[in-house]
């Protein structure tokens, strides 16, 4: 979650020339003009990365409530797979910034969604280039933000995810409500250990843009926050470099460009029953995926 610096990045984001991410062909043209992939972000900036061809996008703007209602308002939904992208917190002390986590799973806090297997498998496939650690492995959804180091070995413990936001839960739901294929790409911002400021539970608009009004009314209400900002906001830069490149390598549709094998994958379970995965390894990498 970025900050007062959080501008920079949506103005780095959306600087980023369209034609050095995307390269057109007869195929990705044809992909553009089909029923887009939909892709739900928490930021704005995260937005703008996500959109391209093939590629509708929808924000929750740090709401997953408002996130459900702008879904559950799509009477159909025209799309054809859906895809949770951003940035999230750590869960897993052997997180960095930076790091890479391909969902094969979303833990909501009352069930628990399987992503596409397919799916997954492919995304990890194109991001085995990219420069930070790419891993496969399940997330964890939350409709408030966790703030401290001690709620989030709580929710790991509880769920075995290596990290959480607050829109894969619900991107998954709407996703398993309409039978469609569903994804995450989540690159870790805060890790683990870092405590985050009270000011990020209101720090954004509904637009996903920073409320700098909110910001400082809960900086003048607390001013020793302010130490917590310039640590936040590497860590965020980190993040948002990661995402970047993520983008750039999973390119038109995020490599999802005929999605009719996919359908049907979609699992929901109940986590009375669900048990988490063990613990992933340091060393637990996409090697899987790099050699399909």
């Amino acid at each position: 979650m970025t900050l007062l610096q959080l501008q920079d990045h949506q103005l780095d984001a959306l600087s980023q020339p369209q034609t050095s991410r995307y390269q057109p062909d007869a195929v990705f043209a044809w992909a553009a003009q089909s029923v887009p992939i939909l892709a739900v972000t928490g930021l704005a900036a995260e937005a703008r990365l996500a959109t391209g061809p093939g590629v509708t996008t929808i924000l929750a703007g740090g709401n997953p409530a408002r996130l459900r209602s702008l879904l559950q308002s799509r009477v159909k939904p025209d799309c054809r797979a859906v895809i949770s992208i951003g940035i999230a917190g750590g869960l897993d002390p052997i997180l960095v910034p930076g790091d890479v986590i391909v969902a094969t799973g979303v833990a909501a806090p009352d069930r628990w969604h399987t992503a596409s297997p397919s799916i997954a498998r492919r995304i990890a496939a194109r991001l085995s280039n990219h420069p930070k650690r790419v891993i496969m492995a399940d997330i964890a959804g939350a409709d408030s933000a966790v703030l401290l180091p001690s709620d989030k070995r709580s929710l790991r413990s509880a769920t075995g995810a290596l990290t959480v936001d607050m829109e894969s839960h619900v991107a998954a739901a709407f996703a398993a409500q309409h039978g469609l294929p569903f994804a995450a790409v989540r690159v870790v911002c805060d890790p683990a250990h870092r405590a985050l400021p009270d000011l990020i539970a209101t720090a954004l608009r509904p637009d996903g843009e920073v409320s700098f009004g909110n910001v400082f009314s809960s900086l003048w209400e607390r001013p020793i926050q302010l130490l917590a900002l310039p640590r936040l906001a590497r860590d965020a830069a980190e993040g948002f470099r990661a995402l970047r490149r993520c983008r750039e390598l999973l390119g038109h549709s995020f490599g999802m460009l005929d999605c009719s094998e996919w359908v049907g994958e979609a699992e929901v379970c109940d986590l009375t029953t669900y048990r988490p995965p063990a613990p992933v390894a340091a060393s637990h990498v996409t090697a899987s995926a790099k050699a399909s």
